[in-house]
């Protein structure tokens, strides 16, 4: 071959090579080699990160929670049915986001976001991830706002402020949903956004409750987010998770956000489930060594931050379901210990009739004035303690047979209170009215008054306020009873209790 010939065909090679385009798209894959209860376990995979997405061949996502060395154990989220074992899973080099936006409010959606309400599809502009570090401590601004309720055993007895984590604990059906319901319900003119959290619920429960905060225009501020009692467990130890992704990102932008985690017993149940599946060591009641983690990280994201950050807030509510009023179980213990502080519900309360059935000896609160406006600590400030000794006169009273004629009106006295202090579902009242009611009471207008006449007195006087409305402007604008308006709401409650004579 002559040199000319071979310089040739040297050129057509090198110019051959030089057109070729290489752009190759590396994959992260590898197979599924074992299928079990939700669980994947996915040789190789590696360079993936904890809690990355995983997808695979057939559809189905999950995440990454257990990094072996020659192995992966991923949960998954949807479509377990149809994962095949020696199929391909690809990492995508995501942590797990949902979306937020305000599109989502008055919307029912799962934990990945998806809409479950069938009334279309989310335009959502923006993700947040689903796990985040909390606001650190010099972002944030001390107490100072009150997060009024409605309900008067709560704003009166143990009040809450923004951006803290107050508990509702005790046992099954004692009205624990219903408190933060009344919460929600209460946030309508207060520019609160709401997200309610239900965790391992069943559909039924959730449908009434979605229409009942439909009825009350409630649903307008408000984001649901359900994971079902039929749902894997890992979509029920997501949901938390993602309903704080939401709230936080009203806090971020300049609002004020409420978010209800009813309950997190259920989330521990399924984190407890998923642990051992993924072959965790079982610890404590068979939760793994991390459970104290799992909920410490989600309630420190509440917050309140500083002006320089626009002063957003975040509370939470977080539920606890206890088991035969069982408060030093293990996952009460620690839910109690990171919160700070707690409303104790009892059962026997609520089955004598006092709704909300709210213990005023157990429930704690930490800062209580601070949280309340002056016109509510003027009234109010010695209430707790004295509805606490009411209690232990009435339990020594029940070894007695005759009573002195003091100890008897005493008795007669705070059972009107506690009248007083009963409260119909779905009937928030605005800390205005309660202001006015618990003066009443705590002043001893309602000595004479029958126990039963109680209710139709609070109904009368709110009835009055609203046709006497400098009274209730003058506290919502003063934050104080001034001297005019005491006077005024005086005279007020005795021409009604005239009527009753």
């Amino acid at each position: 071959m002559s040199k000319d010939l071979l310089n040739k065909i040297i050129k057509q090679v090198e110019a051959r090579i030089d057109s070729v385009e290489i752009n190759p798209n590396v994959w992260n894959v590898w197979e599924v080699f074992y299928l079990w209860d939700g669980i994947a376990k996915v040789s190789g995979l590696w360079e993936v990160s904890y809690n990355e997405i995983i997808d695979f061949e057939s559809g189905a996502r999950g995440i990454a929670l257990n990094l072996e060395e020659h192995f992966v154990w991923v949960v998954i989220l949807s479509w377990f049915i149809s994962i095949k074992e020696w199929e391909k899973a690809y990492s995508t080099g995501k942590i797990l986001e949902v979306p937020v936006w305000r599109e989502l409010i008055g919307r029912v959606v799962d934990p990945l976001g998806n809409p479950i309400d069938w009334l279309g599809d989310l335009n959502a502009k923006e993700h947040y991830p689903v796990e985040r570090v909390a606001t650190w401590v010099m972002s944030r601004k001390s107490v100072h706002e009150p997060l009024e309720t409605g309900i008067k055993a709560i704003d009166a007895l143990v009040p809450i402020w923004r951006w803290q984590r107050e508990l509702i604990i005790w046992d099954r059906q004692t009205g624990k949903t219903q408190v933060a319901i009344d919460a929600i319900l209460n946030q309508k003119w207060n520019w609160v956004i709401c997200v309610y959290v239900a965790i391992g619920q069943k559909e039924w429960k959730i449908a009434r409750i979605v229409e009942e905060l439909r009825k009350r225009w409630a649903m307008e501020y408000t984001i649901v987010v359900s994971a079902w009692a039929s749902d894997p467990a890992a979509m029920q130890y997501l949901a938390p998770y993602s309903g704080c992704a939401m709230a936080e990102y009203f806090m971020f932008n300049k609002w004020h956000s409420l978010i209800v985690y009813d309950d997190l017993t259920k989330q521990a149940n399924a984190y407890r489930e998923m642990s051992l599946l993924l072959r965790r060591p079982p610890w404590r009641e068979a939760y793994p060594w991390d459970v104290f983690y799992l909920h410490s990280r989600l309630l420190e994201r509440a917050s309140k931050l500083n002006d320089e950050l626009w002063a957003g807030s975040m509370t939470a509510l977080p539920v606890i379901e206890t088991q035969g009023w069982d408060v030093s179980a293990y996952i009460p213990t620690n839910v109690i210990s990171i919160t700070d502080w707690q409303i104790f519900l009892e059962s026997d309360l609520f089955n004598s009739g006092q709704k909300p059935a709210i213990n005023v000896w157990l429930s704690v609160s930490r800062v209580w004035g601070s949280a309340q406006i002056k016109a509510m600590k003027k009234v109010a400030w010695t209430l707790k303690l004295d509805l606490a000794q009411y209690r232990e006169l009435a339990a020594f009273s029940q070894f007695s047979s005759d009573l002195d004629a003091e100890t008897k009106a005493s008795l007669d006295r705070w059972v009107r209170m506690m009248e007083l202090l009963k409260q119909w579902v779905y009937s928030p009242v605005s800390v205005e009215k309660q202001i006015c009611v618990i003066y009443a009471g705590s002043k001893w207008y309602l000595d004479k008054l029958e126990v039963d006449k109680i209710k139709k007195f609070e109904n009368d006087l709110y009835n009055s306020l609203e046709d006497e409305k400098t009274i209730l402007e003058s506290i919502s604008i003063e934050k104080v009873l001034s001297e005019t308006s005491e006077k005024k709401l005086i005279s007020l409650i005795e021409k009604i209790l005239e009527m009753y004579k």
